[in-house]
């Protein structure tokens, strides 16, 4: 068994199709065929259950999978580990951002990373701030941007807080409340709602600034993509409350929308997050990009 082997089942079990894996690898199918045929035939069962329409993992397969990840995680890291140790940054990183980043500006950022690293494979994922961080803790990313309520840290993680911030209302431009210097939650309270799904971070920090303020709302429209939320409130269905340093730059070329300030409206914190074990030289070398206290020297070692 080598790491070939295991890279062609990971890639068979990921797209359950020998054409698909093949051409993620490189390799003609009836190689990758037989070398995964000739990988059961040596662990002594099969990893895949075949039809003329279907591949599937079997339960050994299951298992398989799970430390053939591993061990292909760790001869990675160690070509990286090698490769550092010569003054050379290579490997893979790979970075988690919710939706409404503003403390950093990642295109700008993931540059200045690639002039500097540029044999680093990166990977960007967006998702919700508490996926993201039990990602950075389970070792699939290996830093994240994140926003959670004012009071709440990150936990599991090494952080640094980036940027605090103000919620701002963004309604349509005719709306009753456009142009107001400034509301108050219980203003608004009666108003239709465009909101992050319920349990996500992005929706908790409006929860609990009205839950603090004795109030109720009801949230008709729940989204994950900003330019849908921003979409709903032009056409009037309803409105929202979003960081400001998010929406502002945003807001400001699009005549559509109105924002307003809310004397008691959520406030939020972003972090920046990585893992506390053993971060990767391409994971210290972002750090150091990034400015992060002690990183520069991390990333030299």
């Amino acid at each position: 068994m080598d790491l070939q082997q295991m890279r062609y089942a990971v890639a068979l079990a990921e797209t359950r199709n020998f054409t698909r894996a093949a051409e993620r690898c490189s390799v003609v199918q009836s190689s990758l065929s037989h070398r995964i045929a000739g990988l059961e035939r040596e662990l002594g069962v099969k990893l895949f259950a075949r039809s003329s329409r279907r591949v599937e993992l079997t339960s050994a397969g299951e298992a398989f999978l799970v430390r053939a990840r591993e061990c292909l995680a760790a001869a990675d890291r160690a070509v990286a580990d090698a490769a550092a140790a010569a003054g050379a940054v290579r490997g893979r990183l790979a970075v988690g951002v919710i939706v409404t980043t503003a403390a950093v500006d990642v295109p700008e950022l993931l540059q200045r990373y690639r002039a500097r690293h540029p044999d680093v494979h990166v990977l960007l994922r967006s998702g919700h701030s508490d996926a993201l961080a039990a990602a950075v803790r389970g070792g699939k990313l290996d830093i994240a941007f994140l926003g959670l309520p004012v009071g709440e840290e990150p936990s599991g993680v090494e952080s640094i807080a980036l940027d605090h911030d103000e919620h701002v209302l963004v309604v349509p431009a005719g709306h009753r409340l456009a142009g107001a210097s400034r509301v108050a939650l219980r203003d608004i309270a009666g108003e239709t709602f465009v909101d992050f799904a319920s349990g996500t971070p992005g929706r908790a920090q409006s929860d609990r600034a009205f839950a603090a303020a004795g109030l109720t709302r009801d949230v008709a429209y729940e989204a994950g993509a900003v330019e849908l939320f921003t979409q709903l409130i032009a056409r009037g269905l309803g409105v929202a409350l979003l960081p400001s340093a998010f929406i502002r730059p945003r807001a400001a070329g699009d005549p559509g929308l109105a924002l307003v300030p809310v004397a008691d409206g959520p406030r939020r914190t972003e972090y920046l997050v990585w893992s506390r074990f053993n971060p990767s030289p391409a994971t210290r070398a972002m750090l150091a990009v990034l400015g992060v206290p002690g990183a520069t020297a991390q990333a030299q070692a």
